[in-house]
């Protein structure tokens, strides 16, 4: 696995990078600014970009632009996404892209080690893995509108946990039912949503672009 880390505090920078080499992941390059990010990915055309949300010059959301433009430039290229804060506007952008591959973590994720790499890994082979506090918070924001209205509870459930990435048979044990019972709550929640074989994006991606949509809070 070929890493690119994009993170504009050199401590943060520096010790992600020995962690992850001292997992015997090969990370190709560091960068503390988006343009240096891009320059590196264009050189090195990794497997996996870590970036953090917020960078020069402005620390807003440069990070996730330049996210944005290394998936636009290199389409399979995996991103996990690093913030000190729950931030779901990244989500559209890069979910719309049609491709997996997506994580979003808080940044104190980062010191529970093998939940990170984890994710990273989860990433890396074109899953998703977004912070269970990510969507803790999102489930609990007031919306005035929302098409997850028809899922059932236990759909909801089902969703909320194809969101942090994981597969079926993982979610069977969170939930402790059956693989089956499992594969049926999905099939519905496609149905409901609307979201047929034929559908544009991969249906689980889609899934989830519906629920960080209908989740962001509204004007």
């Amino acid at each position: 696995m070929r890493i690119v880390i994009a993170e504009d505090d050199p401590l943060l920078r520096e010790g992600l990078a020995l962690l992850l080499r001292a997992e015997s992941l090969d990370v190709v390059a560091t960068a503390g600014a988006p343009d240096e990010a891009l320059d590196a990915i264009d050189a090195h055309r990794p497997d996996v970009a870590i970036f953090d949300v917020r960078m020069p010059p402005t620390h807003t959301d440069e990070g996730i632009v330049a996210a944005v433009e290394a998936r636009r430039r290199q389409h399979d290229l995996a991103v996990l996404v690093l913030s000190a804060y729950v931030e779901q506007t990244f989500a559209t952008e890069l979910l719309t892209g049609g491709v997996g591959g997506l994580g979003y973590l808080l940044k104190e994720r980062v010191g529970r080690v093998e939940e990170f790499l984890d994710a990273l890994r989860r990433v890396a082979a074109g899953g998703t893995a977004i912070d269970p506090e990510v969507i803790t918070q999102l489930f609990t924001r007031s919306r005035q509108d929302t098409r997850l209205d028809r899922l059932s509870p236990r759909e909801r459930d089902v969703l909320v946990l194809m969101t942090e990435g994981l597969g079926n048979n993982a979610i069977a044990e969170r939930l402790v039912v059956t693989d089956s019972a499992v594969h049926k709550h999905i099939r519905s929640i496609f149905a409901k949503l609307g979201l047929s074989p034929t559908h544009r994006l991969d249906r689980r991606v889609a899934a989830v672009l519906h629920y960080l949509e209908d989740a962001r809070p509204r004007a």
